[in-house]
């Protein structure tokens, strides 16, 4: 395609590259490959721009504005002439008065007088308006030899002017389109379908396939539409020859459709296409098979070289599973062992406070016993601002398991006391007391034990519930011992029975009260 267009001088091509353009591919608004810019003005204008490798609206660009051009546009005035002197140039009025001025300038004779000298090729001499490049090939020889000196002068020798002169024979030849026979390439079974079984002739089965898109049902359509016209009968014509693909000038590879030449062009870099009337061959099918066949083995050895590469890909996933297997592992060692040593330093912490708890309490024994041996077996009150609050653990336990308050009370006279305060108020200050105990969680217990029979009375209706054994063992070592544990029982509707050895529920008992002592016995516990 640039050949041809550089010859009849409708434009000049030029490539550039990617590489040589560099930084300038932004500036010239360069967004695909390849791209076809063509300039006029000798680069001032712009006056199209295709991209892609499209061939057909590469040529029509060009033919738009640049097909008609005039050899002498933008001549006027004074100027140059070929022969380098000056003076007024005028327009030839036409192209045969142009050959005789350009004639008349190289010293050689008239089209008439030169009939005896013609060239024996059968090239018809007559100049048309595309004669600029003979034109400009006269130009650079003359300017060469005269240096633009000297007007109205010739070519140095007669042999130059003729191989000027062949030069604007051949730039004058416009080459004859070439014509094929459209019937050529039709369905051979459709033809004889048409033909044979329908009855139609020759002639008309061609013309119905040519005209009704190739199928039978439209070529019956298309002759049935058009059996009366006067010119049904007549010859096909010949046509001139359509492109059937696309050629590339670099490498001369042929190529079926667009799409393929612009995969070429990306993976070449070649841009310089053209049409082409030959079309590509179908494989026969022993290519067909050959072509399979190397598609299969190629499949097969790239099919073979993954396989390969998984194996190794699988060999280096397999270490790496086995490597941080073995990092977990040694890391989940380590944690253990840090565990270990934690819990064994808290486990030594905690001995080591029960062992000055130990110590503490036996100092406070200790003082308490020099304090009653002193004070004749009575120890110092413990008032502070929230009332008695011993420095010791005070439990109501002796030593030898009977309560210290029953002894004391058999050798003092009993003495009734009446409590006017409200049962809220004796339930309130009985948790308070209970909920001093901190040594040991001892008091936490204790109201996690009345938590548990006040419950079960406050929720459930069974006999079972209502009578407390004060013989058990849990009562005796979690409930007893502590100020405020009985006497909570005793203000919610406890009484003791006759032997004082269990606390029955009174049938007259709140509910009310109940539930209000169970959900403050919760919230005590909740805040111990």
């Amino acid at each position: 395609m640039a050949q041809k267009l550089s010859v009849e001088r409708q434009c000049d091509f030029a490539i550039i590259y990617e590489e040589d353009l560099g930084s300038d591919l932004q500036s010239e608004g360069v967004s695909a490959f390849p791209t076809y810019v063509l300039y006029q003005e000798h680069g001032r204008l712009e006056g199209g721009r295709i991209k892609g490798a499209n061939v057909p609206a590469v040529q029509a660009l060009v033919e738009e504005k640049c097909g008609g051009r005039d050899p002498f546009a933008g001549v006027s005035g004074a100027g140059q002439s070929l022969g380098g002197g000056g003076g007024d140039v005028q327009k030839p009025a036409n192209a045969e008065e142009a050959r005789a001025l350009r004639l008349a300038r190289f010293g050689l004779p008239k089209d008439e007088e030169m009939k005896d000298v013609k060239p024996s090729s059968d090239v018809d001499a007559t100049a048309s308006s595309d004669t600029r490049g003979a034109q400009g090939a006269a130009d650079d020889k003359d300017d060469g030899n005269n240096g633009g000196a000297s007007s109205g002068g010739a070519c140095e020798t007669e042999d130059d002017a003729v191989e000027v002169n062949a030069d604007v024979e051949m730039t004058d030849v416009e080459a004859k389109p070439e014509l094929v026979d459209p019937t050529a390439n039709l369905d051979k079974g459709l033809l004889d379908q048409l033909t044979s079984s329908m009855g139609f002739s020759l002639l008309r089965a061609q013309k119905g396939l040519l005209n009704g898109g190739g199928t039978a049902e439209g070529a019956v359509e298309w002759l049935l539409a058009h059996q009366d016209d006067a010119d049904i009968d007549d010859p096909v014509k010949f046509v001139p020859a359509v492109a059937r693909s696309y050629k590339c000038n670099e490498c001369g590879k042929i190529f079926s459709s667009l799409a393929n030449l612009e995969l070429h062009a990306s993976k070449t870099g070649h841009s310089d296409f053209e049409e082409s009337t030959e079309a590509v061959k179908p494989l026969s099918p022993e290519e067909k098979a050959a072509k399979v066949a190397e598609i299969k083995t190629l499949l097969a050895a790239k099919r073979a070289e993954r396989e390969e590469m998984e194996k190794v890909d699988n060999v280096a996933r397999e270490k790496q599973r086995r490597f941080m297997g073995k990092e977990m592992a040694k890391t989940r060692e380590e944690m253990e062992i840090e565990k270990r040593k934690r819990d064994a330093l808290m486990r030594k912490r905690e001995k080591e406070a029960a062992r000055k708890e130990r110590e503490r309490i036996r100092a406070e024994l200790a003082k308490d016993k020099a304090e009653r041996a002193a004070n004749k077996g009575k120890l110092g009150s413990r008032l502070g601002v929230d009332g008695y609050n011993p420095s010791a653990i005070q439990y109501s336990v002796g030593p030898d398991g009977k309560p210290l308050q029953e002894a004391a009370d058999e050798k003092s006279p009993k003495v009734q006391k009446v409590d006017n305060r409200s049962t809220g108020v004796k339930v309130d200050e009985c948790i308070k007391k209970i909920s001093a105990y901190r040594a040991g969680g001892d008091g936490g217990k204790c109201l996690k034990i009345l938590l548990a029979y006040v419950k079960n009375v406050a929720e459930k209706d069974e006999e079972k519930f209502k009578t407390i054994n004060m013989q058990n063992k849990v009562y005796i070592g979690k409930v007893k011992p502590f100020l405020g544990a009985k006497a909570l029982l005793l203000a919610v509707g406890f009484s003791p029975t006759d032997g004082n050895d269990a606390l029955i529920l009174s049938p007259d008992a709140s509910k009310d009260v109940l539930s209000e002592t169970k959900a403050k016995l919760e919230a005590a516990l909740a805040a111990y």
